[in-house]
């Protein structure tokens, strides 16, 4: 038998083109008139290859497990000598299908999910969701949780800020940078162990509040720290401004322009180290911001030491955040007085019927929080690394239709071949640490 004869369609016959019955359908690979058409790679990977003039040029693997990338990255460089001529980015090596997840998960289940996008700063993870779920159903928490929420973001915001400016002197070869950074962060740790319950992800936020309120010490943990911070920081900027090693790695790479970061979808540090002032807290206040005096501190230089100085500018407006709202702190409960909403106490679960009701009712199959059919919301807050939204579409049921997270590390890495081009090998770890890419974020 003939391959001609050998070739079947898996369709109807394409009468466009009676000579060859197959075309425009899909049919076996053994089909000779199958022109299968793949997108070119931005270059091949192979060991080497000689440019137009003769010179050779290699291709280099940075990650996905160079510590360097600070995560499962992988960066693919084309390097002529010590220069990058070429650059591609690789992810999908951490995938967890958390948007699927939300999908076959209730509103509230999914809580513990969203901290595990970005581990780094979990708890404003938490509050963007949380946010997300209570502008779908139309309520407001009370004004206390409001408030702790802002206090603990902007803890969350200011651990994340130094871990990644102390990465980036580490980067660099200043390790005690690190050092310090960790140990400071450890402090947030503490603060964040005493409220939660938990250090790392947090899984803090209940739709309609908080999973509970805060300790008796509370108060005095958050001006130990508001006391602690500041001498930190500015130990920071001394041994990091003026160092001429450290400034001579930094200056000059990876540089984005403003018109450049606002057409990437870059937000947050990036973008305002880049000129553009824009804060989703300013622009569009949540959890009572608005009654905040804050700056929005901005660079014009758009490079990787503007986007170290950005972010330490930043931990000092947190700070002033900080006070402001620990002194607006009211009394009275942390979560919504709808039952059928608001998961109750757990001390009153294990005490009442009545609550223990109230908490199957919420959790069970085929009960639980229902918005209403058709209802869907776009819902965006700061997040340390930047815009952080959650899209969010029901169909009557207790578990979300659709579940699609915006979240600002996918932004921040799809612009870096851009970046690394040009620029030395050695530059390329400076531009990545400042990038601050969390794997978590790009594989949902």
């Amino acid at each position: 038998m003939t391959p001609e004869n050998d070739a079947v369609t898996e369709g109807p016959v394409n009468p466009a083109n009676p000579a060859n019955p197959a075309a425009g359908f899909r049919v076996r690979a053994q089909d000779p008139s199958y022109q299968g058409k793949h997108p070119e790679p931005r270059f091949f990977y192979t060991d080497e290859e000689e440019d137009e003039l003769g010179g050779k040029r290699m291709v280099l693997n940075m990650g996905p497990q160079h510590p360097a990338t600070h995560g499962t990255l992988r960066v693919i460089l084309q390097v002529e000598g010590e220069r990058v001529v070429g650059a591609d980015t690789e992810i999908g090596f951490l995938h967890t299908g958390f948007e699927k997840l939300g999908e076959h998960m209730s509103y509230q289940q999914w809580v513990t999910v969203t901290d595990r996008m970005n581990y780094m700063s979990a708890i404003n993870n938490n509050v963007g969701y949380a946010i997300a779920c209570e502008e779908l159903l139309g309520i407001t928490p009370p004004r206390r949780a409001q408030v702790i929420r802002v206090i603990l973001s902007e803890i969350s915001r200011i651990a994340d800020h130094i871990l990644c400016a102390g990465l980036s002197g580490m980067d660099l070869g200043a390790f005690s940078l690190m050092l310090w950074a960790f140990e400071r962060r450890e402090k947030t740790y503490d603060i964040m162990e005493a409220v939660t319950g938990t250090r790392l992800t947090t899984s803090y936020t209940r739709i309609g509040g908080l999973f509970r309120d805060v300790p008796d010490d509370f108060e005095k943990l958050i001006t130990d720290f508001l006391e602690d911070m500041p001498r930190f920081i500015d130990e920071l900027e001394g041994m990091t401004v003026g160092n001429r090693i450290f400034e001579d790695r930094m200056r000059g790479t990876g540089v984005i322009s403003a018109d450049e970061a606002v057409n990437w979808g870059l937000t947050g540090p990036l973008l305002r180290a880049s000129g553009v002032p824009f804060d989703v807290r300013k622009a569009y206040p949540y959890s009572g911001y608005e009654r905040y005096e804050f700056d929005v501190p901005t660079r014009t230089e758009g490079d990787s030491f503007a986007r170290f100085l950005q972010r330490l500018a930043e931990v000092r407006e947190s700070l002033k955040i900080i006070r402001q709202a620990l002194d607006d702190l009211p009394d009275g409960p942390v979560n919504i007085e709808n039952k059928k909403l608001s998961l109750p106490d757990k001390t009153d679960v294990y005490d009442n019927i009545e609550s223990l009701i109230h908490h199957f009712k919420i959790l069970m199959f085929g009960h639980g929080i229902t918005p209403p059919r058709g209802a869907e919301v776009y819902s965006a807050t700061e997040a340390p690394n930047g815009e952080l939204g959650y899209y969010l579409v029901s169909n009557g049921e207790m578990n979300p239709y659709r579940v699609r997270v915006r979240p600002p590390s996918i932004y921040n890495f799809a612009v870096f071949p851009k970046l690394a081009e040009n620029m030395m090998i050695s530059d390329v770890v400076a531009v990545l640490s400042t990038l601050n890419v969390i794997a978590g974020e790009l594989d949902r």
